[in-house]
């Protein structure tokens, strides 16, 4: 069992994996998966001017709008991290990156698309797992902030 799984049990939350062909991209696994793409989430991990991380959760038929999630979260500046440091930030490689359970706790932003949804999909912690998760209990356990952070395909 893995750091995510063990987190999930731990916590008592609600969750179902589904293994899949290795992705690293949104539109990938809902062609490997047969899930409708706005259905799957990017999990965006971000930095802000001052120096502290974010997490922005968009639907993965969208792309992050960071001037509408800055100014949401009172921040001058916002910035998506390389793969690399997003990895060191959320224990998990770009790809598998979950909605929750993370190395570092993070102020989180959900974009309002995904609230009318009970349950969304996002990483699985591996690149060839999604994991879907029930919309509250992200927002519960995150904290997360909702917002309009994302613009058209």
């Amino acid at each position: 069992m893995d750091y995510l799984e063990r987190y999930l049990e731990t916590e008592g939350i609600w969750h179902r994996f589904i293994i899949k062909r290795e992705t690293v991209h949104t539109k990938d696994a809902a062609e490997v998966t047969g899930i409708e793409l706005h259905r799957i989430s990017k999990n965006l991990a971000c930095r802000t001017g001052e120096g502290e991380y974010v997490l922005l959760i968009i639907p993965g038929d969208r792309k992050a709008n960071l001037p509408a999630a800055a100014e949401i979260l009172n921040v001058k500046d916002l910035s998506l991290l390389p793969f690399g440091e997003a990895e060191a930030v959320t224990g998990y490689s770009p790809g598998g990156t979950p909605s929750i359970g993370h190395r570092l706790k993070m102020r989180v932003v959900l974009d309002r698309c995904l609230i009318g949804f009970e349950t969304f999909f996002c990483g699985g912690g591996s690149r060839d797992r999604l994991l879907e998760l029930r919309t509250e209990d992200v927002k519960k356990r995150t904290g997360a902030v909702i917002g309009e952070i994302c613009s058209g395909n």
